[in-house]
């Protein structure tokens, strides 16, 4: 049986410079895995060469047996893509855009109206098939761009930093859609944030300076960074006795008059269980963040070691 994913000796330079090295990977199951890189790890180049966004300098890209380069279409029948900005025609409706989406992958014209409708459905837009997307909130305009990447059933679904730029209520509805989303698919799923990939990925793969220098589950990347702690900043903070009922928290404290750190110790849904609290509470949470010199650590420590 074909991978559904297989990435051999993928390199790639601008003008003289290498964006990624030699990276090899193969994924052989649905689910959903995160790709973890500090920005400008190469991340972005690695899910636009393997999406065809991108030619590659070296090396080779496999979906479903079918090679990138010479099997071109084939190949991109079976790939759904969200890129940092989704792609969206602000102009057009909801259901105008993803018929026009499903005409792109040169989808059956008896099955568009079916796959549009089971998309809408899924991504919870189905009440805004008629509105202009430029009339959608950021949230929306998210699940807009996840429905098209998914409107065809592709076996890899590729997303670049899914829930950059939202809320805090928008980011638990995004990660509960992507989860839903990787019971029946691949799900290839890139960020910074450690949190994140923890909350999302049954595997992870880390690049750093162009080169993976982990892969494997997230049970044995947790051997890594616990205990860890967040950066959280708040516009209507509590105490900190107050942040300390939240469930996983082990200590807190403020660094600033909105900006506390959170601490805790193997808790994976910890960063979900502080916003879940901010809400209820009324934070006014605008930011959750894993302590940048924790990853930072993790990052050289894991560089060293490849």
């Amino acid at each position: 049986m074909s991978s559904i994913l297989k990435v051999e000796n993928l390199s790639h330079k601008y003008s003289t410079a290498w964006a990624i090295r030699d990276i090899n990977l193969e994924i052989n199951q649905t689910g959903v895995i995160g790709l973890l890189g500090s920005n400008g790890a190469g991340k972005s180049t690695t899910m636009n060469i393997i999406c065809g966004v991108l030619n590659q300098t070296q090396g080779n890209v496999f979906i479903d047996g079918r090679d990138t380069r010479k099997e071109a279409e084939a190949a991109k029948m079976n790939i759904g893509f969200l890129p940092q900005t989704p792609p969206l025609y602000p102009d057009f409706t909801v259901n105008e855009y993803l018929h026009y989406a499903a005409d792109l992958r040169l989808m059956n014209k008896n099955s568009i109206r079916s796959a549009v409708a089971e998309a809408m459905e899924r991504t919870g837009i189905s009440h805004f098939s008629s509105r202009l997307i430029n009339n959608l909130s950021g949230g929306y305009k998210q699940r807009v761009g996840i429905a098209q990447a998914i409107l065809h059933k592709p076996k890899l679904v590729v997303m670049d930093e899914p829930t950059n730029g939202l809320d805090p209520n928008q980011i638990i509805e995004a990660r509960k859609l992507i989860k839903e989303i990787g019971k029946d698919h691949t799900v290839l799923l890139s960020s910074h944030i450690l949190s994140e990939v923890h909350l999302l990925c049954r595997d992870v793969i880390m690049i750093e300076g162009g080169q993976i220098v982990f892969s494997d589950t997230m049970d044995a990347f947790n051997n890594y960074v616990q205990p860890g702690s967040v950066l959280v900043r708040m516009e209507n903070p509590p105490p900190v006795s107050d942040l300390l009922k939240v469930t996983g928290v082990s200590r807190a404290e403020y660094l600033t008059e909105k900006q506390a750190r959170i601490y805790f110790e193997g808790d994976q849904e910890v960063t979900e269980n502080i916003i879940e609290a901010g809400v209820q509470h009324r934070w006014k949470i605008s930011k959750v963040n894993l302590d940048k010199n924790l990853l930072d650590d993790i990052f050289k420590h894991l560089s060293n070691q490849s």
